[in-house]
Parts: structure tokens; C-alpha cells; sequence
């Protein structure tokens, strides 16, 4: 436990970037009413998203509620630059369930002005993710079955297998772009379901028989002016 544990404080720690992959399941662009892309769409996401599983998912003002986004995140374990697709899996030194909070209402403005998705994806605590998975409990990282539950309903629940571009593919696009570094993660993308919590409401998400994680949904408390 306290290996993963090291490990799971070493990709806090080290990891520079969250590189996040939409739409790559095809029933989830569909429910977005989004195409189905010809080649990954990716976005970033800061590090200081980052909340641990107990945690609090913090909804900013004047918001009331978040989307959540089940997803495999793939930890990176040494630097990748311009890796061969055959090879891409050496790069991967674990595994996480991992959630990519979406503020809709903002990136659907975005979206229609043509604008970055930042201001959506990246705020505080929009990425709870869970302790470290090394890559020995993960032999099959193509046929996991992601859920996620708000106050015990089940609302997600998918395979890994419907990705449309595998992990080793999107390990070698990126890094055909950009630098992977140790204690970077992709987040996979998400299946159908996503929806919106509340304030006040409970998730809990996992990897069937691998790991599961808790967040309460709270409203983000805003400074108060001396």
C-alpha cells in the first residue's frame, strides 16, 4: 500500500500536464450531439485540478451544478517524445479511475463562440482522480468497465474496448505534439451518461474490481472581502 501510495504522491508531485481526449467514445459524442472524430481531440488540463478520492468537488459561483465524466487516466512513466505506436506501452507506469469535471453551461458557450474549453475543465478540484494503479494489476487495460454513481444511482457504466483510439495510439499521437513526461496522464475519455451532481449530492465512480473512489459536491466558498 505504501507503494502505491509514494507512487500516487510521485504523479502529484512530478506530473506537469493532464492531457485530456474527447469524444472517444462514439455513444458519448453522440449524446452531445457531437461527430464522431477522424483523429483525437485533445485539451489540457492543470495539475492543480487534482482532488483525492474523499475529497470535496468544489461547484464555482454562480453555478449550482457540475457534469461528471468517468475515465481510465494513464499515468506516464518516463519521458515520451515522438514514441512508435508498437512501443507505446512501455511508457505507461500505472494507471487511475479519474473524473473530468465539466462546468456544461460554460463550455457550452465556449463551444458556440469558438473559445477554449479552459475556464470549463481546468478549475480547482475538477479533476478527482484515485490512488495510483501499477501497471501489474492493469493486464488488461482494453477491456475495464468504468461506473460512476450521484447518491448511489448508477448513471455511468462502460468499457474500455469502445474507445475509439486505444491507449497506445493516443500515447504516440501525443506525443508526436508534445513532450510526455513522467507523471503525466491522459484522460481517455468518458462513455454515455454523463450528467449532471448537484450540490450536495455524493459520487462515487471506480474500475470494476479495482478500485473505486468517494467526492462530496459542495459549493465553492467564495473569499470574503475584509
Amino acid at each position: 500500500m505504501a507503494t502505491a501510495s509514494s507512487a500516487y504522491q510521485k504523479l502529484l508531485s512530478m506530473g506537469t500536464k493532464i492531457v485530456a481526449v474527447g469524444r472517444n467514445y462514439a455513444a458519448h459524442a453522440k449524446e452531445l450531439g457531437n461527430a464522431v472524430p477522424k483523429e483525437p481531440v485533445l485539451f489540457l488540463k492543470p495539475t492543480s485540478s487534482y482532488v483525492q478520492s474523499g475529497g470535496t468537488i468544489e461547484v464555482p459561483h454562480p453555478l449550482e451544478s457540475l457534469h461528471y465524466e468517468v475515465e481510465l487516466a494513464v499515468v506516464i512513466g518516463r519521458k515520451a517524445r515522438d514514441v512508435a505506436e508498437a512501443t507505446a506501452m512501455d511508457y505507461v507506469g500505472g494507471y487511475a479511475l479519474a473524473l473530468d469535471m465539466t462546468a456544461r453551461e460554460i463550455q457550452s458557450a465556449a463551444k458556440s463562440a469558438g473559445l477554449p474549453w479552459t475556464v470549463s475543465k481546468g478549475q480547482d478540484t475538477f479533476t478527482p482522480i484515485s490512488s495510483l494503479l501499477p501497471k501489474s494489476m492493469v493486464p488488461d487495460p482494453d477491456n475495464l468497465e468504468l461506473w460512476l454513481k450521484v447518491d448511489g444511482e448508477i448513471r455511468q457504466k462502460g468499457s474500455t474496448r469502445d474507445m475509439i483510439f486505444k491507449i497506445p495510439f493516443l500515447i504516440s499521437h501525443i506525443s508526436s505534439i508534445m513532450t510526455l513526461l513522467e507523471g503525466d496522464v491522459i484522460l481517455t475519455g468518458t462513455p454515455e451518461g454523463v450528467g449532471p451532481v448537484k450540490i450536495g449530492q455524493e459520487i462515487t465512480a471506480g474500475i470494476t474490481d479495482l478500485v473505486d473512489v468517494k467526492f462530496d459536491v459542495q459549493k465553492r466558498q467564495r473569499p470574503v472581502n475584509n
